[in-house]
């Protein structure tokens, strides 16, 4: 008669998504806030991985944890495993709703820069539908369900990323508060907006004005960038506006620029698309359109 022994079992899949993000994060704490469990969850699978391999992945110190060698030389085919299923999984996503587009984007970017511009798509798409996420941090394409990402990049644009446009900084506020205001030492007597962001712009602008006389203070200080600027139209004080966020309310004269100097930054607004979005002709063309939205064709 046939023989028919049990076949061993190999580890779950939670398992192995734990450590693969316990090493690629440096500790069970942040692990468990990317997988939305707890740190003491992760451990438990991390231990159960363990005995099933028969050896330490991790060094376990008062301080937090440690890669064993087997750990660390085995981290990057987990971390190359799970990025190729990941991206397996945004295809399989794409392929069954190419029409449906999915942006992460900074918050003050979806809702300063990104919303103005999404008539435009739809009316040029009218057969496409876009979900937008506001998110601090930029999302990793080859795991998060998303298509596009809309971020600030500090220096020169690095990989698959497509600069849109650069970004320039300098003093905005209401037309009434600007009636006050003929040199950059005016602003002394003024009440300065501060986002939480960028907190260092006040200063830096004012030491490239040749202000730095000038107080800085404990103006009121916003989380949301689009707050800020809704309080400079209010006439609450001056913000150091960021030229791609503030254009539209400058251009509808909400904003006014009360002096002449702005401070060029090395930071520029980039676009980055998934793997299985640069193979989706809907996702394209909204590329093209939102570059070319921006560059004015």
């Amino acid at each position: 008669m046939p023989v028919a022994p049990p076949r061993p079992k190999g580890p779950s899949l939670n398992t192995l998504r734990a450590f693969e993000a316990a090493a690629r994060l440096g500790g069970f704490t942040a692990a468990a806030d990317e997988l939305c469990v707890s740190p003491g969850a992760v451990a438990q699978q991390v231990k159960a991985l363990e005995a099933w391999a028969g050896a330490d992945l991790f060094e376990r110190h008062a301080r937090g944890v440690l890669l064993t060698r087997i750990g660390s030389d085995i981290q990057a085919e987990f971390e190359t495993a799970f990025d190729r299923m990941g991206d397996a999984v945004q295809a399989l996503r794409t392929a069954a709703s190419p029409r449906h587009i999915r942006i992460a984007a900074l918050p003050s970017v979806a809702q300063l820069w990104l919303s103005p511009r999404l008539p435009a798509l739809r009316a040029d798409i009218p057969d496409i539908s876009i979900s937008v996420t506001a998110m601090e941090i930029r999302p990793n394409l080859l795991r998060e369900p998303f298509d596009l990402s809309l971020f600030f990049d500090d220096g020169p644009t690095a990989g698959d990323r497509i600069a849109v446009c650069t970004d320039t900084m300098f003093p905005v506020c209401s037309p009434a508060v600007a009636s006050a205001l003929n040199t950059p030492e005016d602003l002394s007597g003024q009440t300065l907006l501060f986002d939480a962001l960028w907190e260092e712009d006040w200063p830096r602008w004012l030491a490239a004005a040749n202000a730095g006389s000038v107080p800085v203070g404990n103006g009121p200080v916003f989380s949301l960038y689009s707050l800020a600027v809704a309080e400079a139209q209010n006439g609450a004080g001056v913000l150091i506006g960021h030229e791609p966020l503030v254009r539209d309310h400058l251009a509808a004269g909400t904003l006014v620029e009360p002096f002449d100097f702005r401070l060029p930054l090395d930071r520029r607004l980039t676009l980055e698309q998934s793997a299985s979005a640069r193979k989706n002709r809907y996702v394209r063309r909204v590329v093209d359109l939102l570059r070319d939205v921006e560059t004015g064709n």
